[in-house]
């Protein structure tokens, strides 16, 4: 089996996006293709709607998807934006069965990690990394040494102001309570002085939406560690969704 060009989609709270990628560059070979996440977002019309986009480019070949929920073995063992009817659902099958095409599952924000790692803002990063992807939750990501510690969900542990991380400080809670960038900022910065307490990484990497203008919360930030912002935005839970789908068809079909 072809591995070069994967089928790299995101399944995030609000959308579902997808482009193909070259694996071995991370280069986006066609523009990105969205569609809104149904409502609910149940397993069939999830599984529907990763149809309709593979559809789209006519796509028969591998598919990697980096997915809101803890992965193990292919099979969600939460539900993080979507419908709760995932939980112990074998995503790897469904998607798989309904598309026609291989399909390999990863977490959302270690697809983005494994992506910022390989050709983005951790490419010469070695020691204690963690990224977050800001967005309708906090997705967290944690390299140690260049290796990925996988389903981290370290957007809900609870703040010394007894509130869930996620719903404190997530791009979703500054958008839904009309916050200015400042107020954001100082909430967010509340949560990463938490994990630094916790963790003492090297590296911040910061994706998701708020990335794109890292200006208007970054001045907020007091913590020790290096901030930076994410090199692949958006995009890395695509690209890095087609990397992991391209190391587990290597893995299987070692003689491709």
């Amino acid at each position: 089996m072809k591995v070069k060009k994967i089928l790299g989609v995101d399944i995030g709270g609000s959308g579902i996006k997808g482009a193909i990628i070259n694996t071995k560059t991370g280069e986006m070979l066609t523009p990105r293709f969205r569609i809104e996440t149904p409502v609910p977002a149940t397993p069939k019309d999830v599984a529907d709607t990763v149809h309709r986009l593979a559809k789209h480019y006519a796509w028969d070949g591998a598919i990697g998807i980096g997915f809101p929920a803890v992965i193990k073995n292919g099979v969600a063992k939460t539900a993080a934006n979507i419908d709760n009817s995932f939980i112990d659902t074998d995503v790897n099958a469904l998607f798989s069965t309904v598309t026609g095409s291989p399909v390999f599952c990863v977490n959302d924000a270690d697809a983005a990690g494994i992506a910022e790692m390989r050709y983005g803002a951790g490419k010469n990063s070695y020691g204690v990394v963690i990224l977050i992807t800001v967005g309708t939750g906090l997705g967290t990501v944690i390299f140690s040494k260049g290796k990925l510690i996988p389903n981290t969900e370290l957007g809900h542990i609870t703040l010394p102001n007894a509130q869930e991380a996620e719903l404190y400080s997530s791009d979703a809670v500054r958008k839904n309570n009309k916050m200015s960038w400042e107020e954001w900022g100082k909430r967010f910065n509340e949560y990463l002085l938490y994990m630094e307490k916790l963790f003492w990484p090297d590296v911040f990497i910061i994706g998701g939406g708020v990335s794109k203008d890292p200006k208007t919360f970054m001045p907020y930030l007091t913590v020790k560690s290096k901030v930076v912002p994410a090199v692949l935005q958006n995009n890395a839970g695509m690209i890095g969704a087609a990397i992991y789908a391209r190391q587990r068809v290597k893995a299987l079909y070692p003689q491709d």
